[in-house]
């Protein structure tokens, strides 16, 4: 894969072996990026788990204290006065089966979708379109329910889900470059801590492997998983 000059040029002073502290590394992508847009900030996990057994599946969803930077459009399913209080909330799209034939149709212009559990027998046909996408239902994460205020505020205020991949390796945003540092600190810890409390008991051996930060154009560094930052220290 052939790299554009730009992104060559940031590798010229990179050691790209080094254990760094987050602080340095956050810092580090922040102070280089190079695209002309507000680039993501992105974290790929490897966990010392056996994805291939379903009592060491980690997942979970954390609502990131600084959001990630993005205003999610979302999509609800319920019927009734369940309709108005998802509009209230701030849903974008709020409806029943007209929706489920819309996506049929290949309608998906939604970031996530939440569903009233009375309405998961016409969207529980989606599963073929949606699941790929991470964009299906799930009472686990929290988008199927009857509480539809608090599900539609939580992934408007940047909501996220996390789950291991099928190589055990975890993919996550932690904001846009345009955030301060303290910012993605404090996205950052959150993120970690949840995953950390997340550990499967029947995990063996050292829990996080590796941890790789960066941009959506940029070049990855690697975190020292052991270090520890104060962001308190973080103007």
């Amino acid at each position: 894969m052939s790299r554009g000059k730009k992104y060559l040029s940031k590798l010229e002073n990179l050691n790209s072996k080094e254990l760094l502290p987050p602080y340095k590394a956050v810092n580090w992508v922040k102070e280089n990026h190079f695209a002309n847009f507000d680039e993501s900030v992105d974290i790929s996990i490897n966990l010392g788990i056996d994805p291939r057994k379903a009592d060491q599946i980690v997942r979970g969803n954390i609502v990131l204290p600084n959001g990630t930077g993005k205003t999610p459009k979302v999509l609800v399913f319920a019927q009734g006065e369940k309709v108005e209080e998802a509009k209230n909330a701030g849903a974008d799209f709020v409806g029943g089966e007209e929706f489920v034939e819309k996506i049929n149709k290949g309608w998906l212009d939604f970031d996530a979708c939440i569903t009233t559990p009375d309405m998961m027998k016409h969207v529980g046909k989606l599963g073929k379109i949606l699941g790929p996408r991470k964009l299906m239902p799930n009472p686990k994460s929290g988008t199927v329910t009857f509480e539809l205020e608090k599900a539609v505020k939580d992934i408007k205020k940047g909501k996220l889900e996390y789950r291991t991949d099928k190589n055990g390796v975890m993919h996550c945003i932690i904001g846009r470059v345009s955030f301060s540092l303290k910012k993605l600190l404090e996205n950052y810890l959150t993120l970690m801590e949840a995953i950390i409390k997340s550990k499967p008991p029947a995990a063996k051996g050292k829990y996080i492997k590796s941890i790789f930060i960066s941009t959506t154009m940029g070049p990855s560094l690697k975190i020292d998983p052991n270090k520890v930052v104060d962001i308190g220290e973080v103007a």
